[in-house]
């Protein structure tokens, strides 16, 4: 099996990728509808159109090339290969790997069918019986009514203009199966028998972790990777397959008691570390779910996860071959520690080996993906700017926060995990974890984050984080420098 996804072609749909090329430090040029390949050999590049015809090279201005040339020179000396354009391989690399990082984030399931079709039959639920599955089915209401989003993109134009207009009946089971056909459900992947029908579904990264612009219509849009999905009912997708034998199993519970701890879950949450140490719930019985965080800015950022269990090269395996169930090679020896992780001990969840190995080519480039999500701009009106930039001096000043929250990471550089008595909350998460804290969030694209704040989403709102720390830090701080302050933190 090949370790990527191919890039579809627009085909029938009418649809075309959109490639931009950096030439060297001097100019950027965009070239419409085309397609980017590369040959490793000679670490040259070759623009097609949708017909595969090769593209001339873009024309470079006089002082772009001389600079290439110059680059070209200098590479030479040092026995640095370039292409017939000049390119550093470095940046040849960054942007093959990108592309094929992008590619394994938005589509790869790493074999995860075997688990979400094979064991749960969550295809046929999907399916409902009049399409050759059980129950009454899925339709594309229902889906986005779950937080499910569909990816504008993938749709043929005639579809577009259909659903803007109504004309596609979006309460029909049958229609979520055409999507999964055009693979334009973000998330999930359905797998097609010879005749053509449903036979099974994955599911990929960007299920939680994509977001859409809802251009076409609510939950119908471009992607936004690395957005938190704060809409997705996770536990309610989980609860609606057919069969959870291979959950009960593993957590050692009966089925109805499974599906009420998922469905309990609620919106943007999930609770990765049940399926580690059994423990649904916290001591006064709530829910021990986590909101989904966003991936995005992650660059320079130490550890990744909300109690600081790991770094992104060892969070990102671990969800592919435990969380996902993807079908590869992984290793944690923390996962061993029978007392502090007893599900994961018993099911050998710290050192699994599958062959083929699904998932460990495509660790590296997947990191490398994610690390170039840049965190997107606070939208225009959606904070006062004149009592930001007041409130950047209070962060940095008088609240203190930068101590923590360090520019521009606006995160702790290192380790970056504190005790939950620092910040005012309780152990459970954080005790979780062998860091024994909580990982300081970066702050940026912080409008991103509806449903909650804090790692269970205990603040509703940004005023309310402001209010906690005055009173955590003793902060004294007037009703106009909280409201500044917020209005900064809104802005980031």
């Amino acid at each position: 099996m090949s370790p990527t996804r191919k890039v579809r072609s627009s085909g029938s749909l009418g649809l075309a990728a959109t490639t931009t090329i950096v030439l060297a430090t001097a100019c950027d040029v965009t070239e419409e509808h085309t397609s980017y390949r590369s040959d490793a050999a000679s670490a040259s590049i070759q623009l097609t159109d949708t017909d595969g015809n090769e593209l001339e090279p873009p024309v470079v201005e006089a002082g772009a090339a001389a600079l290439g040339g110059a680059a070209t020179a200098a590479s030479q000396r040092h026995g640095v290969g370039t292409s017939r354009w000049g390119y550093d391989p470095a940046f040849l690399f960054a942007k093959r790997t990108i592309t094929e990082g992008r590619e394994i984030f938005r589509h790869d399931t790493f074999g995860n069918e075997v688990f979400w079709g094979g064991s749960l039959r969550l295809h046929e639920a999907i399916a409902g019986e009049a399409n050759g599955g059980v129950g009454p089915g899925v339709s594309p209401a229902a889906a986005l009514g779950l937080g499910l989003k569909v990816d504008l993109e993938a749709l043929p134009w005639s579809l577009r203009y259909h659903i803007k207009n109504g004309k596609v009946d979006l309460e029909d089971p049958a229609t979520t199966v055409e999507l999964l056909r055009l693979d334009a459900v973000i998330g999930l992947k359905g797998s097609f028998d010879d005749e053509g029908e449903l036979d099974s579904v994955g599911v990929t990264c960007a299920l939680c972790h994509t977001e859409v612009d809802d251009a076409l219509a609510d939950g119908i849009g471009r992607r936004l990777d690395g957005w938190p999905n704060r809409d997705l009912d996770i536990g309610a997708i989980v609860a609606a397959a057919p069969d959870l034998t291979a959950v009960t199993d593993l957590l050692g519970v009966d089925d109805a008691t499974l599906r009420s701890v998922v469905t309990g879950w609620g919106r943007g949450k999930f609770d990765a570390f049940v399926f580690l140490d059994g423990k649904a719930t916290k001591p006064d019985g709530s829910s021990a779910a986590i909101t989904i965080p966003p991936l995005f800015g992650l660059n320079g950022v130490g550890l990744v996860t909300w109690n600081g269990f790991g770094s992104l090269a060892s969070w990102v395996p671990l969800v592919a071959n435990v969380e996902i169930h993807g079908v590869g090679t992984f290793s944690d020896r923390r996962l061993r520690d029978e007392e502090r992780y007893p599900v994961a001990a018993a099911a050998g969840f710290g050192r699994i080996k599958n062959s083929p190995d699904l998932t460990t080519a495509k660790m590296g480039p997947l990191q490398y993906y994610l690390l170039s999500l840049e965190p997107p701009e606070a939208p225009e009106g959606s904070y006062d700017p004149v009592a930001a930039e007041a409130g950047e001096e209070l962060f940095n000043g008088k609240a203190r926060c930068s101590g923590c929250h360090v520019p521009p990471l606006f995160t702790l550089p290192g380790w970056n995990v504190v005790p939950g008595a620092v910040v005012g909350v309780d152990n459970f998460h954080a005790d979780r974890s062998p860091a024994g804290g909580y990982r300081v969030p970066p702050l940026r694209g912080l409008f991103t984050r509806n449903g909650g704040f804090f790692h269970d989403g205990r603040f509703e709102t940004v005023d309310e984080v402001v209010e906690h720390f005055d009173g955590q830090f003793g902060l004294n701080l007037t009703d106009d420098e909280s409201y500044e302050l917020g209005e900064y933190l809104r802005s980031l």
